[in-house]
């Protein structure tokens, strides 16, 4: 029975280190998994013991049961302070290695000498081995070095649970269970019972409690748990090279979108002749020159010619890292296909929303131009001396903008020019505020009621500034003040409503004084008839420093032409609808 004991703690061993090295060995430190090893050498040593037939095949076994006694309680401790997060430095746990080995040093003198074992005899009773023996001072050095091994480890533990918040607490407390089992096996296992060893059945249940947390602490361990997940999900490629572009290895998905690796035996040199290496070599290279060119696009193209069905993959390369050290690069494919025709859809969709928000805007713009159109031509249909007066001063501040851009002679911007333009219907909207009597009075005014009209420029300026309150272009907004408030003033400061002089005057309101000006002289009122054109430029031309901007004198004599044709056109279109109304009279 002893010796089927001994066996089955040994098989229980092996089985715990299968089942740890089949699913999670490659996640873990040299001393976690140095636990299983030890476990089941140990084990091995404590079966071979029940199997001695002598004193010297007792010893043999007891000195191979003796390497779990002296490194396990090591490496239990060792992998507390890994998982708890506490660095130990390497000259530190080479000195604690060191030790241990020289308390097996000492375990090697058993049968040479009496400082392990003073004496040792053996008996056979029943068929069962004994090894009678009387302990020497290493072994009491022995107990002491692993009740250190499990005292740092319980302070460490301890030490985790009130300080280290990252680390779980059901990972703390089976490592802290696994310690205690492992001391507990060696001096409450004798109280216990002299008939059989119960340190072997405490081995395996530490090993027992170390599967438990490798199942844990693998579910904890996000990073190598993602890259698990997207691995068996196929939706991450991997492949690695060393600094001389010798290839390490690649996963499943890798090999498919590369089709060459599969050819690739692990450390050969890629030398870039196959498509595949070629890419590769040409990711690997514009990294190595600059650490900041890590991105690329890898596309897969339907076989069938489908562009809606291409793969598309983004590959990173970045350094491959072993302990914490550089050892070469690690080339990733990432399917961001699904993203991609996402942005596409999206872009589509926002240049269609654009498009749509461009036609309600111009729609918009539109009506509110013709809003102000009809508002300025309803005031100007109480005035029925100035019929036609904003359409026709309208085109004329166009001409001469045309001809202020075309020349180059004034800094105004594109939005300045078309705001000016935009602004001069309205540049006598003030006179609805003015008494009829006095706006519709059919000759000249009085003094006093030249004084009431007057102030339709400052009018002008305020009925806009109510209208154009809420509108978002604020410089709209401020030429069209600008123009009704200011068009009657002069460069002399002669002018009304503030008396305002040369370049104080604002350059808008200068361009719409000669256009003003220019329709008042050519155009019939009822108190005078339309000047001829020479008698109109003579008056504009002598104006000129008095009246008007003498900068804009320029202006005004390259687009006399045009003013001309377009007041001559407006009068050839008058006398032929004059015409066909007599003919059908």
């Amino acid at each position: 029975m002893v010796g089927m004991y001994y066996a089955g703690m040994f098989l229980l061993s092996l089985l715990g280190g299968a089942v740890f090295f089949y699913r999670w060995h490659r996640h873990f430190t040299p001393s976690f998994i140095l636990v299983f090893t030890l476990v089941a050498i140990s084990c091995l040593g404590y079966m071979l013991y029940a199997q001695a037939e002598n004193l010297e095949a007792a010893a043999t076994a007891m000195k191979i049961s003796y390497i779990g006694g002296s490194f396990l309680q090591l490496f239990i401790m060792l992998s507390i302070f890994n998982l708890c997060e506490i660095q130990l430095s390497r000259p530190v746990r080479g000195l604690l290695f060191c030790l241990s080995a020289c308390m097996y040093l000492s375990v090697l003198t058993i049968g040479h000498g009496d400082l392990f074992y003073r004496n040792m005899s053996f008996a056979l009773t029943d068929g069962k081995a004994w090894l009678i023996r009387e302990y020497g001072p290493l072994h009491t050095a022995f107990y002491v070095v692993l009740c250190s091994y499990f005292a740092a480890g319980i302070i460490a533990v301890v030490y985790s649970w009130f300080k280290k918040r990252q680390v779980p607490r059901t990972v703390i407390s089976l490592l802290a269970a696994a310690n205690l089992v492992g001391l507990a096996s060696y001096f409450a296992g004798r109280m216990i019972t002299r008939e059989v060893e119960l340190v072997p059945a405490g081995y395996v249940l530490a090993e027992l409690i170390f599967l438990l947390i490798a199942h844990r602490v693998n579910l904890y361990n996000v990073s190598d748990t993602v890259i698990d997940s997207m691995d068996q999900e196929r939706s991450i490629g991997y492949a690695s090279f060393d600094f001389r572009n010798r290839y390490l290895g690649s996963n499943e998905m890798a090999r498919r979108l590369l089709p060459e690796l599969y050819e690739i035996a692990v450390d050969d040199v890629i030398d870039g002749d196959p498509l595949s290496e070629k890419r590769l070599l040409h990711y690997l290279e514009s990294f190595r020159q600059d650490e900041r060119n890590n991105q690329f696009v890898h596309v897969v193209h339907d076989p069938g010619g489908n562009e809606d069905n291409d793969r598309i993959y983004n590959v990173n390369v970045n350094y491959l890292y072993v302990d914490n050290r550089r050892h070469g690069y690690l080339v990733t494919f990432t399917d961001d296909t699904q993203n991609r025709k996402y942005i596409k859809l999206l872009d589509t969709y926002n240049e269609q929303l654009q498009h749509e928000v461009e036609q309600k805007t111009r729609h918009i713009v539109s009506m509110h131009d013709n809003l102000i159109m009809s508002l300025a031509m309803m005031v100007e249909s109480r005035d029925n001396s100035t019929g036609g007066h904003i359409k026709r001063t309208s085109e004329g501040v166009r001409i001469l903008i045309d001809e202020i851009v075309n020349q180059g002679s004034l800094a105004l911007t594109p939005e300045f020019c078309r705001a000016i333009v935009k602004a001069a219907p309205m540049h006598d909207l003030g006179k609805i505020a003015v008494d009829d009597a006095v706006l519709r009075k059919p000759g000249r005014f009085t003094p006093e009621e030249f004084a009431k009209m007057k102030h339709h420029a400052e009018e002008g300026a305020r009925v806009i500034h109510e209208i154009l309150l809420h509108t978002d272009d604020e410089l709209f907004k401020q030429v069209a003040e600008n123009v009704a408030h200011f068009h009657h003033e002069r460069w002399d400061g002669s002018g009304y409503p503030d008396g305002l002089a040369g370049n104080a005057i604002p350059i808008e309101a200068r361009i719409m004084a000669i256009a003003d000006v220019y329709d008042a002289l050519v155009s019939k009122r009822v108190y005078k008839e339309a000047f001829d054109f020479a008698k109109a430029d003579a008056i504009i031309m002598e104006g000129m420093g008095s009246q008007f901007d003498p900068g804009l004198k320029d202006v005004y004599e390259r687009v006399r032409p045009r003013l001309e044709a377009y007041y001559s056109g407006l009068d050839d279109a008058k006398d032929e609808r004059l015409s066909v109304m007599s003919s059908h009279g």
